[in-house]
């Protein structure tokens, strides 16, 4: 799984979707995320046929929505997701949330099933807390892959991230830059200068130091390659430490149905 992708929420608008995804690809990025609940996997797919690039050469995560974990409904939409994103199969499908027709045993006997089908490469999970990450792997025969969750400087998930470690479970960061409260963190600032880069570069440097892969949306040109170049930006071990003592705890996405 590449380190650095492309993140889709909230991105519904058809051109700019598929002008964004496309964009990506082409300057190397090779990891575009969706969801179902996002309404853009059509978009997502146009954007991936669009551009210079096979199809076997691109990481492409969806995911299973709240409504849809049953059994017969996950085949059912997961089939419907394959034919809206106009691809044979998706390399990483996830359960989006623990919650609503969630049942773990009935859930990932079908997210096995597509694997052994060949149109699933790998089981996620998102927004999985540490016991409902064990619960996840002792349900489910195919290996939990990954754990996509909110981390950011402002959010750093230690305890989730030392848990999933130990667990052979790769770490994925949605909204890696805060929804942009990253640019105004002192810390973040004054590491930026340093390098001359941008907070958002840092952010994203400072994930992969902790070895977890992030996802930025982005619609724009300029900042899909500003995003892109965080992959030369190098931190030393006072940056990181700077940053892991960052004193402030600031989630984003709250929604009444998460498990915490």
């Amino acid at each position: 799984m590449p380190m650095l992708g492309l993140g889709t929420w909230q991105n519904d608008d058809p051109d700019a979707c598929a002008n964004a995804v496309s964009t990506a690809l082409e300057a190397g990025y090779r990891h575009v995320d969706t969801a179902q609940a996002y309404g853009n996997e059509a978009h997502v797919g146009r954007g991936i046929s669009e551009a210079d690039v096979d199809r076997e050469d691109v990481f492409l995560a969806t995911k299973v929505w709240i409504d849809n974990l049953a059994y017969d409904d996950v085949l059912a939409t997961t089939e419907a997701s394959l034919e809206t994103l106009g691809v044979d199969y998706v390399d990483l499908l996830y359960v989006h949330w623990p919650s609503r027709t969630y049942d773990p045993e009935e859930t990932f006997r079908a997210f096995d099933e597509l694997v052994d089908e060949g149109k699933v490469s790998r089981v996620g999970i998102s927004n999985f807390l540490p016991a409902q990450v064990d619960e996840a792997i002792e349900h489910a025969d195919a290996p939990i892959f990954a754990n996509q969750v909110e981390m950011h400087p402002l959010l750093q998930q230690e305890e989730l991230r030392e848990h999933c470690a130990d667990r052979d479970v790769e770490l994925v960061a949605y909204s890696p830059l805060a929804r942009g409260k990253v640019f105004d963190v002192p810390e973040l600032t004054e590491i930026a200068e340093k390098h001359g880069v941008s907070e958002a570069q840092v952010s994203l440097a400072w994930l992969r130091e902790k070895g977890v892969t992030a996802i930025p949306k982005s619609t724009s040109e300029a900042h899909i390659l500003d995003n892109w170049n965080s992959l030369g930006v190098d931190l030393d071990d006072d940056d990181v430490a700077t940053i892991d003592a960052v004193d402030r705890t600031d989630r984003q996405v709250d929604p009444g149905f998460a498990p915490w």
